[in-house]
């Protein structure tokens, strides 16, 4: 947790360095799915992290691979040692720039999209994802659903669980800022 928090605060740092406008998540949630025609996969996590700029649009994410929970321990197992390689490649990241200006001011639901290097298994694609942000009292809560194909991040399926895993996988986050003191 004390690994976070030091993150957490250098990308704060480096995002702008006066702290205004500055918006912070210590527990994004962070889902995924995958169907397939033999058994569906479905992890969680509630411990991402996230820094939002206001001013700038700067969004940076940060998510521990490990930290997601699947409903079966051998999934689990797999998930981290087969196709992530999570002892490799511990960490997925977003650093991107929200394209519209959000009024944090004004309460309302804002569809935006991110601009940004999404890193997954060590592989950087740039990417536009889209979202919402609501703002309510002072509080932003950051929505967004989107598509990870394993091809884009080489990740690799084996042949024989083929029918196992789908080829893409459907993610879902969700984060509410606090402003950062």
């Amino acid at each position: 947790m004390k690994h976070i928090s030091i993150i957490l605060l250098a990308l704060m740092s480096l995002v702008h360095p006066a702290g205004q406008d500055l918006y912070a998540c210590k527990n994004v949630q962070i889902s995924l799915f995958s169907a397939a025609p033999i058994e569906d996969i479905a992890a969680t996590s509630n411990a991402g992290t996230s820094v939002f700029n206001a001013a700038t649009g700067d969004i940076l994410f940060s998510i521990n691979i490990p930290t997601f929970k699947f409903r079966k321990s051998l999934m689990e197992e797999h998930f981290n040692s087969d196709y992530l390689e999570s002892d490799k490649y511990p960490r997925a990241t977003f650093k991107g720039k929200i394209q519209e200006h959000i009024d944090v001011t004004k309460n309302g639901t804002y569809p935006v999209t991110a601009t940004g290097e999404l890193d997954v298994h060590g592989v950087k694609q740039t990417r536009t994802i889209p979202g919402s942000i609501i703002v309510n009292n002072g509080t932003l809560t950051l929505t967004s659903e989107f598509v990870v194909k394993c091809v884009d991040h080489h990740i690799e399926i084996p042949k024989i669980v083929f029918h196992n895993i789908a080829e893409s996988i459907q993610m879902k986050v969700s984060a509410t800022y606090a402003a950062a003191k």
